[in-house]
């Protein structure tokens, strides 16, 4: 069984290191220095983009086509089985139970220009199955899309090989994979690879708030506590966990992409660490 993760909230130790979330920790206790100096800023990286020409795929529970925080969906497929063998086919349903339209509308809010695609692989009881999250993410990785949400994970060891060949494939390929950590300090695929970039929550109202962690294996912050999100219907509500922090990190991917063509996962992760808001530059 393959689910999202729940919102549960909880705090690492204080005298811990740093793990699933920032809730609990202020800024100043993940303080870091830029080796290099201050030579990436926000405003080489990002500022001025929208995302024009960058292409989302949000692999979740599908996406709500004529949500107006989400605006318009570029594609929708979602995975069905055959028998025993799951095939992509065009997803008619939406939004299963709205999970993924959430998702969906903070990549909007961030990176308004961008292409946002989905591929349903969660059903209304936000549950699915190992065979349904390889399928969607193998056809995302195939069609070739620049940033690849995945607000969810499984915790069977069993796909943990078939999702890490994945990943790298994605890796490869310059195709950038951002996948939320799981709520509770649990082993679980596919962030825990160092080929995606990795996101957990921090408590703070600031969506423009980013933070690098330095004792991974998650590696950045966003904001995950009462985050604004598109429900269906159009309405506004608030939601709370790692899934929610994802996007954020997803959208400002598209931001930096759309202005920097050609990027390699290393180098965008590299861009995204030395623009964190705890990373100090030194002369």
């Amino acid at each position: 069984m393959t689910t999202i993760d729940s919102p549960t909230i909880t705090s690492a130790p204080r005298h811990s290191g740093l793990t699933w979330n920032l809730y609990g920790r202020a800024l100043n206790d993940i303080r870091l220095t830029s080796p290099t100096g201050p030579r990436v800023t926000p405003e080489w990286a990002w500022h001025g983009s929208s995302g024009q020409g960058v292409r989302i795929c949000v692999v979740d529970s599908g996406i709500e086509t004529e949500n107006p925080l989400v605006g318009a969906v570029g594609s929708a497929h979602a995975v069905e089985f055959v028998g025993q063998e799951p095939t992509i086919v065009p997803d008619l349903a939406g939004d299963a139970f709205g999970h993924g339209t959430a998702c969906a509308s903070v990549i909007r809010a961030i990176a308004p220009d961008c292409e946002i695609h989905s591929v349903r692989v969660l059903g209304g009881l936000g549950g699915g199955t190992g065979a349904a999250l390889l399928e969607g993410l193998r056809w995302a990785i195939g069609q070739g899309f620049d940033v690849i949400n995945m607000s969810l994970s499984t915790t069977h060891d069993r796909f943990e090989q078939e999702l890490r060949a994945l990943a790298d494939e994605a890796y490869f390929r310059r195709i950038i994979l951002v996948a939320s950590a799981h709520n509770t300090p649990v082993e679980s695929f596919p962030w825990r690879f160092a080929s995606v970039i990795s996101v957990g929550s921090h408590a703070e109202e600031d969506s423009d708030l980013v933070l690098s962690n330095p004792t991974p294996p998650v590696e950045f912050f966003a904001r995950g506590r009462a985050v604004p999100v598109a429900g269906l219907g159009g309405v506004r509500t608030r939601n709370t966990g790692n899934s929610f922090a994802t996007p954020h990190i997803a959208g400002r991917c598209a931001l930096i992409i759309a202005k920097h063509p050609g990027l390699t996962p290393f180098q965008l992760k590299s861009i995204l660490h030395q623009t964190s808001n705890n990373v100090r530059g030194v002369a």
